[in-house]
């Protein structure tokens, strides 16, 4: 792609989501939420790839019917309380109508289906800006919405996000399959919490956007798509093989890494709201998830290698990607647990 294209259309994800971030009126979000949408899509159809265009498609779709449902409900809101102002949402039908929306620009189950078909279209450089910073603009909305949600929704959401998420990972061989279904069940805790204590909400997602870095800049620099490739690539690069591992486990959340934090934190904060049934739930939703965290780390470290693969075997160039993001993020992503009493001092 022309550096100068690429450099406007990076530019316009950035004030997409800044755009959404400093809005206070409807029309504004929305069009940030719009700039957004459509600065993503060249990245995605850049290889001009049958799956690629597909996934571009499908997410074009997907993403447009969630505008449409929250550009209704906003004037809807303003035809009934005659202000666009996101904090005020007097209405409960529009609250749901525009929560709804989020979520499924979000990846939300049960408004789930898109989100792993068009990971599995992507590269792993845009499957990465799609599984982090698309996230953003829609939860800062979210995060705005929670005080004028039901409750109720909100955990229905969360809870069937984890469980979807754990349950139809287990069956998966694609990386980026697995990490969307991660992804889906991660936003599951943060959604669940959100009404009760947004605080732990945003550290959350900060944990989750730290840890699918790492691993989505891991497998690129191996070179792995699916759990064959990663088979190999201990031969490759055994240090940081075995750091992907510790990463993998963290997305898991095993203790003592950092993805120990948000579910620990999020579990005691539902406890004390006396949702005893949610909690239950969710941390054996969890385990599901760790069944196939686990795959992967047996695959990776845990089988002799030289091993049987029918794959391509891909050849043992070095990459060119720099490797400060990989190091800064498999750091963050592992070693942070021993400084939770600050991180919550910080944001509460």
């Amino acid at each position: 792609m022309n550096p100068y294209v690429l450099t406007i259309l990076i530019s316009s994800l950035g004030i997409g989501t800044t755009m959404t971030f400093a809005s206070s009126h409807w029309l504004l979000a929305w069009m940030g939420l719009e700039i957004n949408t459509l600065a993503i899509i060249p990245l995605m159809a850049q290889q001009h790839h049958p799956r690629a265009v597909e996934a571009a498609t499908k997410y074009f779709l997907t993403q447009a019917t969630a505008a449409a449902m929250i550009l209704f409900a906003s004037t809807t809101n303003a035809w009934t309380s005659g202000q666009w102002d996101i904090l005020q949402m007097p209405n409960q039908l529009t609250a749901t109508t525009i929560m709804l929306a989020l979520a499924l620009k979000i990846g939300l189950a049960p408004a789930h289906f898109w989100l792993p078909e068009v990971l599995q279209g992507l590269d792993l450089t845009t499957g990465l800006i799609l599984s982090t910073w698309q996230k953003l603009a829609p939860f800062a909305l979210i995060y705005q919405m929670a005080p004028n949600t039901n409750a109720t929704l909100l955990i229905t959401l969360g809870v069937t996000s984890t469980l979807i998420g754990g349950w139809s990972g287990l069956n998966q061989t694609q990386l980026r399959k697995i990490l969307a279904y991660s992804s889906i069940a991660h936003l599951g805790w943060m959604i669940t919490i959100l009404h009760f204590m947004p605080n732990l909400t945003m550290l959350s997602l900060a944990t989750y956007i730290l840890m699918t870095s790492a691993m989505f800049l891991t497998a690129k620099t191996m070179s792995a798509t699916k759990i064959n490739t990663l088979a190999t690539t201990w031969a490759k690069a055994p240090a940081l093989t075995a750091l992907a591992m510790l990463t993998l486990l963290s997305l898991g959340g095993l203790p003592p890494l950092t993805g120990f934090m948000p579910k620990w934190l999020i579990l005691q904060e539902l406890a004390k709201q006396d949702l005893p049934i949610a909690a239950t739930v969710m941390a054996m939703s969890a385990l599901l998830s760790l069944f196939f965290y686990l795959r992967l780390c047996y695959a990776m470290t845990l089988t002799i290698s030289p091993n049987t693969n029918n794959a391509t075997s891909p050849w043992r160039l070095k990459s060119s990607q720099t490797t400060l993001p990989t190091a800064i993020t498999i750091t963050a992503s592992t070693a942070l647990l021993p400084m939770t009493p600050a991180i919550l001092a910080m944001t509460t």
